[in-house]
């Protein structure tokens, strides 16, 4: 039997399921037991991510609209189209970001050469100190977090959740990867 630091009998969610085979017996209870630890952390790495952000004094969806932006490589110049396609937003909410972010002096908007429709969003100097500075201190702060597992551990792990989620994709009928707590 492990030890509650192992997980086993003891911890909560094992004694939930538990609770729930002795009140319901038959009732599949197995999943309690991967998808509440999933949900469980999914909380407190958004909470934490938060809290890393809100020192930084950065929000979320702006972080990810400068992130997007940064990883686009030079020259940080995107289509709103391809900034929507990329933060996996709607193009209403890419409209929200630019138009925060401008006011912020962190991104510009540029109307497209020979396409009078499309608008180009660039990173500004400003917004690339923005980023390069926050996502240090987010990317820190979770190795930090997961710090505590091996390599092996963490190749395993990594592994998992990405099998885990391409099943879970295909079961729900639903590819889309999106901001935890996000619709």
């Amino acid at each position: 039997m492990a030890t509650d630091d192992e997980g086993g009998a003891g911890h909560p969610v094992h004694e939930i399921a538990a609770a729930w085979e002795r009140e319901r017996p038959g009732t599949p209870v197995s999943s309690i037991r991967i998808v509440t630890p999933i949900w469980q952390l999914a909380k407190l790495f958004g909470d934490d991510r938060r809290s890393v952000l809100a020192r930084a004094g950065v929000d979320a969806a702006t972080l990810d609209l400068l992130s997007v932006l940064r990883r686009s490589g030079p020259p940080y110049t995107l289509s709103t189209r391809e900034l929507s396609r990329r933060s996996l937003v709607t193009a209403g909410a890419i409209s929200q970001r630019v138009a925060r972010a401008e006011r912020e002096g962190l991104v510009e908007r540029h109307p497209a050469q020979g396409r009078p429709r499309t608008v180009h969003v660039a990173l500004t100097a400003a917004g690339h100190e923005v980023v390069e500075a926050t996502v240090d201190q987010v990317l820190h702060r979770e190795a930090e977090l997961i710090s505590g597992l091996t390599p092996d551990q963490r190749t395993q792990l990594t592994e998992l959740l990405r099998v885990l989620l391409q099943q879970v994709q295909h079961r729900t009928d639903d590819d889309r990867i999106t901001h935890v707590g996000q619709d």
